[in-house]
């Protein structure tokens, strides 16, 4: 799976659960401030993104990013292990 397969399943994630318009999900969108997603969006995201992949993030996964691309590295990750 390429980074790009993981923004789309991110994007995807955003306009199903969230409702977020398309133009707004960016590379470097900043998660909390742009987005306004809280921890338990970051819960429902971690899920869906499990259910696309088949890997599941943890959530110290996230404790560190800040951007949509923090999210899609952090997954990126996984596949790489």
């Amino acid at each position: 799976m390429t980074r790009d397969d993981i923004f789309q399943i991110l994007k995807d994630a955003l306009t199903e659960l969230f409702e977020i318009e398309e133009d707004r999900i960016k590379p470097g969108t900043l998660i909390y401030e742009d987005l306004q997603i809280d921890s338990i969006d970051a819960i429902d995201m971690i899920d869906y993104i499990k259910r696309k992949t088949g890997y599941r993030l943890m959530p110290e996964d996230f404790k560190n990013v800040k951007t949509l691309d923090d999210i899609v590295k952090a997954v990126a990750k996984k596949f790489e292990a």
